[in-house]
């Protein structure tokens, strides 16, 4: 990995996919090939005003049920909130950044699953202005068993929750931007957890020279 230039490198994927060890060790791959540990991102999240945006997003309240258009909009709140108060910042002082999801969750989740590409695209242009990560790996498993791995944790959130179709069509999203994107790889994480990570450094190794 060139120490010359900071990079923005992102992990995503459907629920169950396995991000927070791929995000444990491709922290530890950046920390030993740049001898700095990265700053660690999470969306919706990262910042204390993006942390109340996460509550407000994972939480259901049966009582003011969350709109779709609300949804997309509020992560992106955080979103910007988090490129410009940490990200950015992080990168400009020569500190690599690691987001557990970025963009692209948005597109997948509320482009594909909910049906509002056309919007999300438009939020995205404005708010984003072609901002976007140098690398993210993309852990792709089919949702039943990605479900199946997130409900063996603990009880669900409200975005968990959601009809299949909803994942079916996230992922599809996800595919199918990652196919017209040579910054996005695609790592199979229905396999064994040492074979998904020996894919990740195989990807880190040819892509962050």
């Amino acid at each position: 990995m060139s120490e010359k230039k900071a990079k923005f490198i992102v992990i995503e994927g459907l629920e169950g996919a396995g991000k927070s060890s791929a995000v444990a060790l491709v922290k530890q791959i950046i920390t030993d090939h740049s001898n700095k540990e990265p700053i660690c991102t999470r969306e919706p999240g990262g910042t204390p005003l993006s942390e109340k945006i996460r509550d407000l997003v994972k939480i259901a309240d049966e009582s003011d049920p969350l709109c779709d258009e609300a949804e997309c909009l509020l992560f992106y709140a955080a979103r910007t909130q988090l490129i410009s108060n940490v990200i950015k910042p992080a990168l400009a002082e020569g500190t690599w950044v690691l987001g557990d999801r970025h963009n692209l969750s948005s597109l997948a989740y509320q482009g594909g699953g909910r049906g509002l590409m056309p919007l999300v695209k438009s939020i995205s242009d404005a708010c984003l202005q072609g901002f976007k990560p140098d690398l993210t790996l993309y852990l792709d498993i089919e949702p039943k068993l990605g479900l199946n791995r997130a409900a063996s944790r603990g009880a669900l959130d409200r975005i968990e929750q959601q009809e299949i179709e909803f994942f079916d069509r996230a992922r599809e999203t996800f595919l199918s931007f990652a196919a017209a994107d040579n910054s996005i790889l695609v790592i199979d994480a229905s396999q064994t957890i040492e074979q998904v990570h020996e894919q990740i450094r195989v990807a880190l190794a040819a892509n962050l020279v």
